[in-house]
């Protein structure tokens, strides 16, 4: 073999194993994680020659890991000012019937997550639903549904809703408004569909008596700081919408949300997600090595003859994908396929479309997801898999297919 086969050989065997763990979620019998096999994967592209270590620094988009440690501080000052609490006790407030906090719950959860990310809505509103519900003396299953699959909903209709769409916003440079009118139709069929299929499915508990809160639950939060959180992120969002490079608003958004007297940096730290950034960078570098060393142009002309610029074949390929490795792998994994598209722009959108609305097939679908079932567990309240598959399968078919033709009209 000569050494261009031998490099070549590597990065397959590099990037399979390095999928591999992603799928699987951790290399079992270690406790290497996503993150770690990111780093593995993309340290031993540079050790092994596939990639030289200039190439792997500039394989790493910034723009994506700057927009979203920006969007992250946002999210921990409003959590940390209490303002989420705000919006919760608001919400019971105004609650009467079941029905109507289920409608409350999927807006609230699907809002935030279009603009501020959904994992980190999840684990913001998550405890909030559960203290509620509690109080409440109600199931609280059916809304913590409600919450997972609306912000996954939710997340599809903007660039900064997720994690891959950040990354697509990065890629394909479609402009924030534009992305929004595309994609929030669908969106919001979705969280529709979301509030219907749980309303039928949970008839007793939606339908019941009237919600009955005896006291009302203590909210703790800085309210100057809550002001000054909201105001810098209704900047920010305001900005995305000025055509103003996604990354640079967000960054400096969190910047400024850094200079005050009421917070200790270090709590903001401690709320930004170090691993995701890392899983990011590491998995930036595994893909431009086997794309450089394995994707030749006879692979991408077998690639095409999948028919991958056809909107519903994209999307099922994306789903399908998704649920294998997870969607932030899965869109670096067909990155390279949708360059040679003639209409790229709607092969990005649909791809941004499928990749999020997979997510809500299985528990295992989303990060979003697990953060909701973890901690529901962790206050004792057991969401099995069959409870959400249930529910999150037919979501998925209908929210997809809604998507796939709305794009493609």
């Amino acid at each position: 073999m000569s050494a261009e086969d031998l490099q070549r050989a590597a990065a397959v065997l590099i990037f399979a194993a390095t999928y591999l763990v992603i799928a699987l979620g951790r290399l079992p019998g270690f406790r290497l994680d996503r993150a770690g096999a990111a780093l593995i994967g993309a340290s031993l592209m540079v050790a092994t020659g596939v990639i030289g270590l200039d190439e792997a620094y500039r394989a790493i988009d910034l723009d994506t890991i700057v927009l979203l440690l920006g969007t992250m501080i946002v999210v921990a000052n409003l959590r940390l000012s209490g303002f989420f609490a705000l919006v919760a006790a608001a919400v019971a407030r105004r609650a009467r019937r079941p029905v109507t906090l289920l409608a409350a719950t999927i807006l609230v959860s699907g809002f935030f997550s279009a603009f501020l990310v959904n994992d980190t809505i999840c684990l913001v509103l998550t405890p909030l639903v559960l203290e509620l519900l509690r109080a409440l003396r109600r199931n609280p299953v059916p809304y913590l549904l409600a919450v997972a699959m609306a912000s996954n909903i939710g997340s599809a209709a903007t660039i900064t809703g997720n994690p891959q769409n950040i990354m697509i916003g990065s890629f394909s440079h479609i402009a924030y408004g534009r992305f929004l009118a595309a994609l929030a139709p669908v969106s919001l069929a979705g969280l529709v569909i979301v509030f219907l299929l749980i309303a039928a499915t949970y008839r007793k508990e939606m339908f019941g008596p009237p919600l009955s809160l005896a006291e009302p639950i203590p909210v703790r939060a800085n309210r100057p700081l809550a002001r000054k959180a909201v105001a810098v992120t209704a900047a920010m969002v305001a900005a995305f919408f000025l055509v103003a490079p996604p990354a640079k608003v967000a960054i400096v958004a969190g910047a400024l949300l850094l200079l005050t007297r009421r917070l200790k940096p270090a709590r903001v730290y401690r709320e930004v997600d170090w691993s995701l950034l890392l899983l990011f960078a590491g998995l930036f570098i595994v893909v431009a090595g086997i794309e450089k060393a394995a994707l030749s142009g006879d692979l991408l002309a077998a690639a095409a003859r999948l028919r991958l610029a056809s909107v519903p074949v994209l999307s099922l390929v994306a789903a399908i994908l998704s649920n294998l490795v997870s969607n932030v792998p899965a869109v670096l994994v067909l990155k390279p396929f949708i360059a040679p598209l003639a209409d790229q722009r709607t092969a990005w959108l649909a791809l941004a479309m499928a990749s999020t609305l997979a997510g809500n097939f299985t528990i295992l679908g989303s990060v979003a997801n697990l953060i909701v079932v973890e901690r529901a567990r962790q206050a004792r309240v057991e969401i099995g898999f069959w409870t959400y598959f249930r529910l999150g399968a037919p979501v998925t078919v209908l929210t997809i297919l809604i998507g796939a033709w709305w794009l493609a009209r």
